[in-house]
């Protein structure tokens, strides 16, 4: 059985199952690229930090512009606000809910796909059933029509749960890896805030 004749005797349900593998594709290849992006910003973020912190606010301010990807982004929130003279303990916090939405982004649709894509192939399962009792009742001397339907009943269930699995391994990696660009995240505005405070208490002894 080549994959077309699979995904017809799976019957229409196939269709929804495939729209779940192709987003979760989708979703995957998307989500690498930008916890790629951002933990290759984040090594080299934590590499200059200490010595980023010994400049002047301005000076540091300035080499912080244009970094836009977490966790680089927070910690440049709070320089450029210290820089500025602003609240820099509220632009850390600001800018640190805003990296973690975008970390988090779309991987609440890799879960809906892990809980939506078995329950589909249990609906074909049980439309798949159904056809096959109705053939029972209609067509009894016909086994190979009343097997079509538990055929049916089968790819679709067999496909939901290859459509989960998947979703549920992209779901997991990537959680992982927002993890650590979480916990990146919070020890660049701990040396920030400490940084900042630091240099508040010297500022008033002076």
């Amino acid at each position: 059985m080549d994959s077309m004749e699979w995904f017809r005797q799976g019957g229409p349900v196939m269709y929804a199952l495939l729209i779940c593998s192709l987003a979760a594709a989708v979703i995957g290849i998307e989500r690498f690229l930008f916890y790629r992006r951002a933990a290759a910003g984040s090594r080299k973020l934590m590499e200059e930090m200490p010595e980023l912190l010994k400049k002047p606010w301005d000076e540091a301010a300035g080499l912080c512009r244009g970094n836009t990807r977490a966790p680089a982004f927070v910690a440049c929130a709070g320089i450029q606000a210290a820089s500025a003279g602003a609240d820099a303990v509220l632009a850390l916090d600001n800018a640190y809910g805003t990296a973690a939405a975008e970390l988090r982004g779309r991987l609440n649709y890799l879960s809906m796909i892990v809980t939506l894509a078995p329950l589909l192939g249990l609906l074909g399962t049980i439309s798949g059933m159904i056809v096959s009792f109705r053939i029972f009742n209609l067509q009894a001397g016909q086994p190979l029509a009343i097997t079509g339907g538990i055929g049916e009943a089968l790819i679709a269930t067999a496909t939901g749960l290859c459509v989960a699995i998947f979703a549920l391994v992209l779901h997991t990696y990537f959680s992982q890896r927002m993890d650590d660009l979480l916990t990146a995240m919070d020890r660049t505005e701990a040396a920030v805030l400490s940084a900042v405070r630091r240099r508040a208490g010297d500022s008033h002894a002076a």
